[in-house]
């Protein structure tokens, strides 16, 4: 089949199940084009994006901002590798470390990525620098983590679907609850060769979890006092999404290892960072990690653009609003539901807690019926579906996307 020719949904979903890994379930709507706020399948009909690919889309599909700079660079120097300098990411690194108020940057492609960067980064520190004994370094995690699917992240995580049969695992982890401060503080006071404490600010995955006020405040003095690294992972919830340009800035909080993904590049391309400042970075030395598509000509660019992007459009106090606004007309419809009994998250990172069980199908059933209703969105543990729009959307908009949500789950009412 030539790629000029149409195709429909269901020969679509037919090549990638034969010809693809089975690797995702996804939601069976075939999509040929974005823009802004919306995507259209390939027969034609329009959507509200209530994913934006994860929280990847921010700036809303296809920005020409970010696209011109994607396609400008492309047309002018795509890859050099790392062998050689380029006239781009030097660039880039002073813009992105000066905007986030980093030393320095390590650039890499996905968040999986990044967050292994992490791991290493902590442990070398630890050893060079606090005086750990090699092998012996200790990182602490949150229960019910997602920090993507590479096998030493599985290695600390609970999802028995990432993890069963592809052991054996990494050893190093040391897990404890999620918004649980005296458990932090009780592993840091009783166990020896903590090197850092790994979180994300809200746990998407595991349904848009916000710790309690106070909890990464708190985290981060601890970590202070026991010379071990806080290290934040703000792929998901970074670059506007919960309503601050960075989750842990509703609580004032600069980890000493930050992780970007997704919307580092507006979801035009595969961008990611770790940021830290001389201290910590300075431990990395030729040889010791790398990518040869990490700091990339385009990536750069793209990046650069994505971010500027964020800053002009005021994308996080647009966030900031329109959350608000979304989770006090779901609260006004859940008041009086049997079928929706909750609405959390912060910005426009949400979620709504279906009233049935893990197992069920229902919250699948719904996000079914939305797309029907021309709104996107997917479950997450069964019975929670999260809602994370592009932030360029506005007030008329969401309150059309509210009517849609509220329709569907009035036809589910038991």
């Amino acid at each position: 089949m030539s790629v000029l020719e149409k195709i429909t949904s269901a020969d679509a979903i037919m090549l990638e199940d034969k010809y693809g890994a089975h690797n995702y379930h996804p939601l069976p709507v075939v999509l040929s084009r974005g823009e802004g706020v919306h995507v259209w399948d390939v027969e034609g009909k329009r959507y509200y994006d209530f994913l934006s690919a994860y929280s990847a889309v921010n700036q809303g599909h296809c920005h020409p901002k970010i696209i011109g700079a994607m396609m400008g660079q492309a047309e002018t120097l795509t890859l050099t590798s790392r062998a050689f300098y380029n006239d781009q990411l030097g660039r880039y690194e002073e813009f992105v470390t000066n905007y986030f108020g980093f030393d320095k940057v390590l650039p890499m492609n996905t968040g999986a990525e990044a967050v292994e960067t992490a791991i290493k980064l902590c442990r070398k520190w630890a050893y060079e620098r606090k005086g750990i004994a090699e092998h012996e370094a200790k990182i602490i995690v949150c229960e019910n983590n997602f920090h993507g699917r590479t096998t030493t992240i599985i290695s600390f995580s609970n999802d028995e679907n990432a993890r069963k049969n592809f052991g054996p695992y990494t050893a190093g982890f040391i897990k404890i609850a999620y918004d649980d401060i005296d458990a932090l503080e009780n592993v840091l006071k009783t166990e020896k060769n903590i090197a850092g404490f790994l979180a994300e600010p809200i746990q998407g995955e595991a349904g848009v979890y916000v710790p309690a006020e106070g909890y990464l405040a708190k985290a981060k003095e601890l970590c202070e006092s026991h010379n071990v690294l806080f290290i934040a992972d703000e792929v998901q919830t970074g670059i506007a999404r919960t309503g601050k340009l960075l989750a842990v800035h509703h609580e004032n909080v600069q980890p000493d290892i930050l992780i970007l993904g997704k919307a580092l590049s507006g979801g035009a391309y595969p961008v990611s960072a770790v940021l830290a400042n001389d201290s910590i970075m300075n431990v990395i030395k030729p040889g010791q990690h790398g990518s040869t598509f990490g700091g990339n000509p385009v990536a750069a660019a793209v990046a650069i653009a994505a971010l500027e992007v964020v800053q002009d459009e005021k994308l996080a106090e647009n966030a900031e609003k329109l959350g608000k606004l979304f989770r006090e007309k779901m609260n006004e419809y859940i008041a009086t539901s049997n079928i929706a009994t909750l609405v959390r998250g912060k910005g426009l990172l949400n979620a709504i807690v279906i009233n049935d069980t893990e197992d069920s199908s229902t919250a699948w059933d719904i996000c079914m019926a939305m797309r029907d209703n021309g709104l996107l969105a997917k479950p997450t543990h069964g019975n929670i579906i999260r809602f994370a729009p592009p932030l360029v959307m506005n007030v008329e908009q969401l309150m059309d996307c509210i009517g849609i949500i509220t329709k569907t789950l009035k036809a589910f009412e038991k």
